[in-house]
């Protein structure tokens, strides 16, 4: 089994790369889709977070009005390392068992495991490879007020609350530059995905294990 770590920052694309690999055939862990499901009303997380931030944050129906959160923790350091504190070693939980149970289900799995805070959280050791998706600071911000609306002001708040995408680039085995076109961000995809498959096949040769066919 071979656990990839795919990373970047806001904006960058991360998502239309993981769905990429796990057309190629990648079981794709989404710690958002993760981190949603626990911050449901009646989710492990969802407790924590209300006693933490208050109703205030509550949309009428119960759920975590994100976009409030997001305000509230972007603004203030110590805000947003609560957050994390609450959210990220019940994800992190979540995500050990959904790998454990991949591996029972296909020993020669890679995985793709979308985590935008990886090097943040301090886990890039907890995979076996790190894979970047980097954008330029400008594109992500140009993306980011056309995709959400924000404010060029409202961006940087974000961007300058997390780690400089320039700074993961020390903590990466591979890199995918995600300023282009699809097919040369998919050209990219094919290449590290090839990569992949024989560093997995390497993994499988030296336990004695034989590949298994089909995902």
């Amino acid at each position: 089994m071979l656990n990839v770590g795919l990373t970047g920052g806001i904006a960058g694309g991360k998502s239309t790369v993981a769905k990429m690999f796990q057309k190629k055939g990648a079981y794709l862990i989404d710690f958002d889709l993760l981190a949603h499901s626990l911050e449901k009303p009646g989710g492990l997380a969802w407790q924590g977070i209300v006693d933490n931030f208050g109703p205030g944050i509550l949309r009428k129906d119960g759920a975590i009005d994100r976009e409030k959160l997001g305000a509230i923790v972007f603004r203030d350091k110590d805000k947003l390392k609560e957050l994390n504190r609450i959210v990220h070693p019940l994800v992190f939980r979540e995500w050990e068992q959904q790998i454990a149970d991949i591996e029972r289900k296909r020993s020669d799995a890679i995985i793709i495991s979308d985590i935008p805070l990886l090097i943040e959280a301090g886990k890039a050791g907890a995979v076996d490879l790190v894979l970047l998706v980097y954008i330029s600071r400008e594109d992500q911000i140009l993306r980011l007020m056309e995709r959400n609306g924000f404010s060029r002001a409202e961006v940087l708040v974000r961007l300058d609350s997390q780690m400089s995408i320039d700074e993961k680039l020390v903590y990466s085995d591979f890199v995918i530059y995600n300023g282009g076109s699809l097919k040369e961000t998919m050209e990219q995809v094919d290449d590290i995905w090839l990569k992949l498959l024989e560093r997995e096949r390497r993994i499988a040769a030296v336990h004695g294990l034989k590949p298994e066919t089909g995902k």
